[in-house]
């Protein structure tokens, strides 16, 4: 039962740090957040990991909800054109 638990945490923390640029995606909607002026430090990295460790279903299911919106705005912004 162990290693089911660590491979949920191995993914999650995974997940985390590939995400880690688009995680204005994950938590905070469509819209990018302003990075911190000297770029992004490795706290902010490992917090992200951390959190995603944890929670990364529910990442995944934000992250695709984000993916439709946008998905949507383009399609709305591609018919506006036409």
């Amino acid at each position: 039962m162990n290693i089911y638990i660590y491979l949920f945490l191995l993914f999650g923390a995974v997940f985390g740090l590939a995400t880690y640029s688009y995680q204005h995606v994950f938590s905070e909607g469509p819209h990018k957040v302003e990075t911190p002026q000297g770029g992004p430090n490795l706290g902010g990295r490992v917090l992200w990991a951390l959190v995603c460790s944890f929670l990364w279903p529910i990442m995944v299911l934000t992250g695709l909800n984000s993916a439709r919106i946008l998905a949507k705005r383009k399609r709305q912004a591609a018919a506006a054109n036409h």
